[in-house]
């Protein structure tokens, strides 16, 4: 390699210890990793994936190429795409935390890009001995290299954003996806499908974990699917991509999310910040665990083995000064070079837990994370629980944090379910869940309101399904939650009966109205609005085939339903009454819409136990504009007064989710007038009126 007389001033070439990772400076590329017991750091070099040994080594001098626990040096003349990796030695120890093994070939957690070869093999990162030419290799990445032009995250307010649940792979990979099979589950098809989410009116896409993961992490011959098994923070999945170069994931993620941004759809990445795909005490040596296993992980009181509050084997030591700084530097690089509009966090109260378990009334890096100027535009929502029992929806820490609000996915079920007990419940979900989120200054916007997402029944398996069907996932069906709250209308599965039918898709109306039009960022689960069905598994995560697939055919198959939810999406996009910044007035206002509760009689709401009606009223003063909804979760039809109207002025029909489409929703501009006093209200039905 040919350098300058200044390239191979001995000083220089020790390197610096910030920033992490690899940086482009000065003709060459600068190496930092953190390893405070390590004995020997080892550079490689690869030429390609698969090779059986690096072409080149740099053996890191504990004297001059490390500061503090910083080990680093300076490469004159490396090149955008090198393909590089570390082995580092030191004690395995597992009883005092310690577990280095310099026989494993060790990823980069600052790697910007992961190349993944033909021969990976994660078995080979758990057996004894070398797994040079079957381990994952960090790729140098210059971020200066890409031309973003006038490209920037977009800055949504949640009051008007409609957020899509979708999985990168899945949402194209069908092969009637009408896309080249190369274009099939990956970035590039998805931006042939912004068109479609356009139309539909979505905002936001949330795109399950994008960051580097490891497909292996299941049981063969199932592959792990959704990825909440990070390994790369720092990178984009490869297998999500059409470019098989080595920069190709890198280009294709960042021509996506510019995509997007000129359709004017934010991005936000689903991150997992709790665990990775190193697993328990018998996983692979992948990364983190071969770098400084004490500091990374949680440790169990017996020091070989794990803190399991994730359910998944191990669990992030997000508080150890260490790894905080590395979460932050993680979500600055995204948001800064990737251009991400916004994160939710999976198992978020995970990173309220101290170095020893124990939840913190003041979590250092989620106090970080909310006051970081970087990222005061962006978006942050937490899954404000995790699975060892830590459940903060509504007590999450800080002012900026918004929460997936799961008592509105409880709730709402249990509702139109039928269950006693939760028509007042329902009036706190609709009104934005003042009794969760008690601060009047709170954006009530900032619950982020969902019937179903990745975890659990799809909204069709939500009125097909009594209980779940994972026997697919090899588990005899002890995985997945067996709460559902769910109904499946007479007949478990499919049903040949036109009555069950219609029920069913009533039902589905029923839940997408009370979504939309609730107080509150709805959150619509991919596919949901053409009635994909994952036939009663409710944790597919292990299932990339059809199952998992969005089918394409379903837009013809459900064309009613998707044109109710696009008709229904477009009227709450247009009402400035339905994107309100505060809280909804609990009663007459003349400056700020309020809410007036009904039951079958006018401002006499029914609470008893065993009620299951409930009427409102939303009234904005100064735009003059009304809106009154009808819910009928009861078995008989029933008759609501309605409330009179100034002047000459009638109520319109928008919604009525008993009748079949196009007449269960209407535009304005065709829609009824109603002239009577009352209206009659089908069984287990949702009707809008709007003046």
């Amino acid at each position: 390699m040919e350098s300058s007389k200044k390239d191979l001033n001995p000083v220089r070439l020790f390197g610096r210890s910030y920033p992490l990772g690899a940086s482009f400076y000065d003709g060459g590329v600068n190496f930092s990793l953190y390893s405070k017991n390590a004995t020997k750091v080892e550079l490689l070099f690869f030429d390609g994936m698969d090779d059986r040994r690096p072409s080149r080594t740099f053996s890191l001098d504990p004297i001059h190429n490390r500061t503090f626990h910083y080990w680093h040096i300076f490469i004159p003349g490396v090149q955008q795409g090198q393909l590089y990796a570390y082995r580092v030695h030191g004690p395995f120890t597992p009883e005092k935390g310690l577990r280095f093994d310099g026989s494993k070939v060790l990823l980069d957690p600052y790697a910007r890009a992961v190349a993944i070869g033909k021969n990976y093999d994660r078995e080979a990162a758990i057996r004894k001995g070398d797994n040079c030419a079957k381990a994952m290799k960090g790729v140098v990445v210059d971020p200066r290299a890409y031309k973003w032009e006038d490209d920037t995250p977009l800055g949504t307010d949640y009051a008007v954003t409609i957020i899509y649940e979708l999985h990168v792979g899945g949402f194209t990979r069908h092969p009637n996806s009408g896309l080249p099979a190369d274009k099939r589950g990956t970035y590039a098809g998805l931006i042939e499908k912004i068109p479609y989410l356009l139309e539909l009116g979505i905002t936001a896409v949330e795109l399950l974990p994008v960051q580097q993961f490891d497909e292996q992490d299941v049981s063969p011959p199932l592959k792990n699917y959704w990825g909440y098994n990070p390994i790369g923070f720092f990178a984009p999945h490869c297998g999500y991509s059409s470019d098989k170069s080595h920069l190709g994931p890198l280009n294709e993620f960042r021509n996506m999310v510019k995509a997007f941004h000129r359709a004017g759809i934010e991005v936000i990445l689903d991150v997992v910040f709790n665990h990775t795909a190193e697993g328990d005490q018998q996983g692979p040596t992948l990364s983190f665990r071969g770098l400084e296993n004490e500091a990374y992980y949680i440790l169990d009181e017996n020091q070989a083995r794990y803190a399991n509050y994730t359910g998944t084997g191990n669990t992030i030591n997000g508080n150890y000064s260490v790894v905080r700084r590395m979460i932050q530097d993680c979500l600055r690089y995204w948001v800064q070079k990737m251009h991400i509009d916004g994160f939710r966090f999976d198992l978020a109260s995970v990173l309220s837990r101290g170095e020893s378990g124990e939840p913190l009334k003041n979590p250092p890096l989620l106090w970080a994370i909310e006051s970081a100027p970087e990222l005061a535009g962006t978006k942050i929502i937490a899954e404000a629980w995790d699975a060892a029992g830590l459940y903060q929806v509504g007590s999450f820490i800080g002012d900026r944090w918004a929460e997936w609000n799961g008592r509105f996915r409880d709730d709402v079920r249990r509702f139109l379910r039928g269950d006693n007990d939760l028509v007042k419940p329902l009036a706190n979900r609709i009104s934005g869940s003042p009794d969760i989120y008690p601060d009047p200054q709170r954006e009530p916007n900032r619950s982020i309101n969902f019937v179903s997402c990745h975890d659990g029944f799809t909204l069709n398996d939500l009125v097909s399904y009594n209980t779940k069907h994972n026997e697919k996932n090899l588990e005899r069906n002890r995985d997945g939650t067996s709460e559902n709250f769910s109904w499946n209308c007479g007949v478990e599965g499919p049903a040949r009966d036109p009555e069950i039918e219609a029920l069913r898709l009533k039902q589905i109306k029923n839940f997408l109205t009370l979504l939309i039009i609730s107080q509150g960022t709805p959150m619509l689960l991919m596919g949901d609005e053409v009635r994909r069905t994952q036939h009663g598994n409710n944790n597919a995560y292990c299932q990339d085939n059809e199952l998992s697939w969005f089918d394409w055919s379903l837009l013809d198959k459900n064309a009613g339903l998707l044109r109710f939810t696009r008709g229904l999406i477009s009227f709450v996009q247009s009402r400035s009454l339905l994107s309100e910044e505060r809280f909804l007035a609990d009663r007459p206002n003349r400056e700020r819409p309020y809410l007036l509760w009904h039951g079958v009689k006018l401002y006499k709401p029914d609470w008893n136990w065993d009620s299951h009606t409930l009427a409102f009223t939303l009234i904005h003063p100064k735009m003059d504009e009304r809106i009154h909804l009808i819910c009928n979760a009861w078995r008989e039809t029933l008759q609501f007064e309605l409330p009179e109207l100034p002047g000459k002025k009638k109520w319109k029909r928008i919604i009525d989710t008993s009748l079949v489409s196009p007449e269960d929703f209407c535009e304005i501009t065709q829609a009824p007038a109603i002239t009577n006093k009352i209206y009659i209200a089908q069984p287990r039905s949702t009707v809008l009126l709007f003046s």
